[in-house]
């Protein structure tokens, strides 16, 4: 979900195991020159996905930590590639905890489709498909952002 901790975790786990770093997000807006919520208004939802998508299938990377956007979910193939590039993680967090974090979402270009129009409706659209595609599901819920990676290392097979 939006403000899950995905490139905040991401990085500082990727510094903890030794391995690179891919920001999916950063991918998509340097090579459209323009950010992700001016995509979104500019492209509409299917159009971003459009791009997300062709992002995704792109990558081809060996021990690195990647950052996907978190909209990533609704796209089929990229799910299936990623999935064959290693372990697919979803930072999971309660829904009243996900509402606390998010601030601006609708600054922060998050992805609505199928309808949906507020944070609550995208959080269910979403819980099941992060789920669906999920090898490995940790929750984040309380837990500081060192927690978080220690935990995250430990599920992917890197505690200490």
């Amino acid at each position: 979900m939006p403000a899950a901790g995905k490139s905040t975790a991401g990085v500082l786990l990727a510094k903890r195991i030794g391995f690179g770093f891919i920001d999916c997000d950063l991918i998509i807006q340097n090579e459209e020159k323009a950010l992700l919520a001016d995509l979104i208004q500019e492209k509409g939802a299917e159009g971003f996905l459009a791009i997300e998508e062709r992002v995704n299938t792109g990558i081809y990377a060996s021990r690195c930590v990647i950052a996907t956007g978190g909209s990533v979910c609704y796209c089929e193939k990229a799910m299936e590639h990623l999935k064959t590039l290693g372990l697919v993680v979803y930072l999971e967090l309660g829904e009243a905890e996900a509402m606390k974090r998010i601030k601006g979402f609708e600054q922060r270009g998050v992805v609505f489709r199928n309808g949906v129009t507020s944070f609550r409706e995208l959080y269910r659209e979403r819980v099941r498909l992060y789920e669906k595609y999920a090898d490995v599901i940790v929750n984040c819920d309380g837990l500081t952002i060192d927690e978080a990676v220690e935990t995250l290392a430990a599920a992917a097979g890197f505690g200490r």
